[in-house]
């Protein structure tokens, strides 16, 4: 039953993938945020579907602390689905990703209209001056960014290495960083096919203030929050 309803769940994915590319390109005229928030409707579609065909659901704690001005969010990193549900939960934002992304059929073309800051992982040093560079830019236009601080997506259970772009970005820029944890590997698993039912917990940390502190800092009290977190959940 479950490897059915993932089957039903990727046809719709699949299938809306095909409405949502051309439209992208069909929309490219209009401004960002008009654009952006046709685009998004895709997100919206694939969370209430994954919730209809597997029984995937989720809570979020902390609404709270989404501050009113544009801010760096600095997530854990297990699945597709986070992407997906911080287009729904936030306001409209911008990704740091890998290039590679945006070469993927119909899902790479539609974020390549979307203004990702889109690095070369093998050029560390250049991919921190785009993500400076590009980040203040897009958060001068009140756009938020969102960062995936350890790179790829992990196990659960599993901590990679955290690396510095957004908390080098949140100190030249000033914009506060909002940490974020959750479990969405247990129910949607990096590089599988079957979901599994049950709540995906998602949990907002408080905004941590940039200003006045190094990006080691903003780094250190990022990760320690988040880590902390991923152990309640």
């Amino acid at each position: 039953m479950l490897f059915l309803r993932s089957v039903l769940f990727y046809i719709g994915f699949i299938l809306t993938l095909f409405v949502f590319t051309p439209l992208a390109f069909l929309i490219l005229p209009l401004p960002y945020r008009q654009r952006y928030l046709i685009m998004t409707g895709w997100a919206r579609f694939v969370i209430w579907w994954l919730e209809k065909t597997c029984q995937v659901t989720y809570q979020v704690q902390g609404l709270e602390n989404i501050p009113s001005q544009a801010a760096i969010v600095l997530s854990k990193h297990q699945s597709t689905w986070e992407t997906l549900l911080f287009q729904k939960i936030f306001p409209p934002q911008i990704w740091v990703l890998k290039r590679e992304l945006l070469w993927l059929p119909l899902f790479g073309w539609i974020l390549a209209t979307l203004q990702p800051i889109a690095i070369d992982r093998k050029n560390l040093r250049e991919s921190l001056k785009q993500i400076v560079e590009q980040g203040k830019q897009r958060l001068a236009q009140g756009l938020w960014i969102i960062i995936f601080p350890e790179g790829t997506r992990g196990a659960p259970g599993e901590k990679k290495r955290y690396g510095i772009g957004g908390a080098r970005l949140a100190e030249q820029s000033g914009y506060p960083v909002l940490p974020v944890a959750h479990n969405s590997g247990e129910f949607w698993p990096s590089k599988r096919f079957i979901k599994k039912p049950g709540t995906i917990q998602v949990v907002i940390g408080p905004v941590i203030d940039s200003q006045g502190k190094t990006y080691q800092e903003i780094n250190t009290l990022a990760e320690n929050w988040i880590e902390e977190t991923m152990l309640k959940l």
